[in-house]
């Protein structure tokens, strides 16, 4: 029977895993080699992570630490930040890297993702789309760690995605990162119907049942979280947990 995926993304800055509360106040919770030892004794379906200040200083995420996931994670990974040159990508697959997760580029330049995925074909190229409501509640794309505002539709730019060959897309919401306040499910659905590839939804899970939501409701093919998977308790103490293969059954069923 299928199973959508579940998957942890995991927030870099300077190297430290870190977690925020709508792209803002990021709290170091640990390092980043431990919680990709921790996600391979619990059997995760893939991981993704993210440098959040890579676009924003002008450079790659560093490819020693892409390296050094490669060579420790058992499952899937995909990795984002400052990615700007088919060059880029293909040095971060060489150090074992599945997928790269495109963003600001995508934006500033969407012919690249045309360009990434006749060169490595779709199945490696991810983009996330980072959205936020503005202050007439119209869901607009933002992106530079939602430092910068862009006027693409959310639709729209996802069509294109689509057209020029991206094979995955993940939705995050800024609204609801870290907030425990669940997905944005109509965010989701409107972006899964405008497209027929699959569409990871991020941002807000607050419980495993979230999941089945977003996939049912949202019509989402994968679902994604940070906070759910490194957080534990009211106080939010660091603890790395992921559902197990019973649960996960539940979850789906």
């Amino acid at each position: 029977m299928f199973r959508p995926r579940v998957i942890p993304v995991l927030l870099l800055k300077n190297l430290g895993l870190v977690k925020s509360v709508k792209f803002k106040n990021h709290r170091y919770i640990g390092d980043p080699i431990n919680a990709v030892k921790i996600f391979n004794d619990k059997k995760a379906d893939e991981l993704v992570f993210l440098d959040i200040n890579a676009s924003r200083e002008g450079r790659l995420i560093s490819l020693d630490f892409v390296q050094r996931v490669g060579d420790e994670a058992n499952m899937p990974f995909a990795v984002g930040g400052g990615i700007r040159t088919v060059e880029d990508i293909r040095k971060i697959l060489g150090f074992g890297a599945e997928k790269v997760v495109l963003n600001t580029i995508a934006i500033e330049q969407p012919d690249f993702i045309k360009e990434a995925s006749e060169a490595f074909g779709s199945s490696t190229i991810v983009v996330c789309i980072d959205v936020k409501k503005n202050l007439f509640g119209k869901y607009q794309i933002v992106y530079k760690n939602a430092r910068k505002k862009s006027s693409l539709d959310p639709l729209e730019f996802a069509k294109k995605m689509e057209e020029n060959g991206a094979g995955e897309i993940i939705v995050q919401s800024v609204d609801k990162d870290g907030t425990y306040e669940g997905y944005d499910i109509e965010l989701i659905k409107k972006v899964a119907e405008a497209v027929t590839i699959p569409v990871v939804a991020l941002g807000g899970a607050k419980e495993y049942n979230d999941f089945s939501q977003a996939t049912k409701e949202g019509l989402a093919s994968a679902v994604a979280a940070g906070s759910l998977f490194v957080y534990y308790g009211p106080r939010h103490a660091v603890l790395i947990s992921f559902p197990n293969k019973n649960e996960l059954k539940e979850i789906f069923s």
